[in-house]
């Protein structure tokens, strides 16, 4: 059975969607079946992994809200072994859609169900927000990751997040743990940089990876090619760290808050 994996932080510009894209990607290329779920509107995993959003005609919204099976709405990525459920703009007005509805928490639960024995990870790219979708994606999950940018403000949002995941294990998924804290755009020459890390190390101990992703040029021209990094350029320090991330998640487990 996969395991389900949110990248989650609704702080937006920490590094999310290219922890998600990117993680999925190395997953895929150590041989794991792997599925990432773009559940953010910007669609920037969709984008970033080769697809052109205008031009999706099958979608994670579609899933949600109109009843399409998982299975329908999935893409062959150019890395073998990773497959992509897409977003488009459309998912904006999803939560609007899905407040007067049912169980609206457990939407994505339930498509996800059906596909989950197909893979050993699925990926969810969760939007910069702590709305209902975000909600979905915890209340799916068996874990989830959240990124945490080197910079001034760093733990600014995280304890609310760090809330809003207690409430989902105690109303929606008791199993929900924490796949661990990934410390993102590092910069060793910056004594900021350092800092953030001694702090959040010292606060969160165990919760955070061993891995830190650094400020890479790489990791920020790759998307606009439509490539994961570990396709752009395996060799460089962006493409070794998330390799070196899938390994630890690989080998690591959960832990609780």
């Amino acid at each position: 059975m996969g395991k389900i994996i949110a990248i989650a932080n609704q702080k937006g510009g920490v590094g999310k969607t290219t922890t998600a894209m990117n993680v999925a990607a190395c997953l895929a290329v150590l041989e794991f079946k792997t599925l990432v779920i773009d559940a953010d509107p910007q669609a920037n995993t969709t984008s970033g992994l080769g697809f052109d959003p205008k031009e999706i005609k099958a979608s994670i919204y579609d899933c949600l809200l109109n009843g399409l099976d998982l299975q329908s709405a999935k893409l062959n990525t150019s890395i073998e072994n990773l497959e992509l459920i897409p977003s488009v703009i459309d998912l904006i007005g999803a939560e609007l859609e899905m407040v007067s509805l049912e169980n609206r928490e457990e939407l994505l639960l339930h498509v996800i169900s059906e596909q989950r024995e197909a893979y050993d990870f699925i990926i969810i790219d969760c939007s910069p927000s702590l709305g209902i979708i975000t909600i979905n994606a915890l209340t799916a999950a068996d874990s989830v990751l959240i990124p945490v940018q080197c910079e001034y403000f760093a733990l600014e949002g995280l304890g609310k997040l760090l809330n809003t995941i207690r409430i989902v294990q105690s109303r929606l998924n008791p199993k929900l743990e924490i796949e661990g804290i990934l410390l993102t755009m590092y910069d060793s020459r910056l004594r900021l940089s350092n800092q953030v890390v001694e702090e959040v190390r010292l606060h969160f101990r165990r919760l955070v990876f061993d891995t830190i992703i650094p400020r890479n040029t790489k990791l920020s021209e790759s998307p606009s090619f439509g490539l994961p990094v570990i396709s752009f350029d395996g060799d460089s320090k962006g493409a070794l760290a998330y390799l070196n991330l899938a390994r630890e998640i690989v080998d690591r487990g959960s832990k609780e808050i």
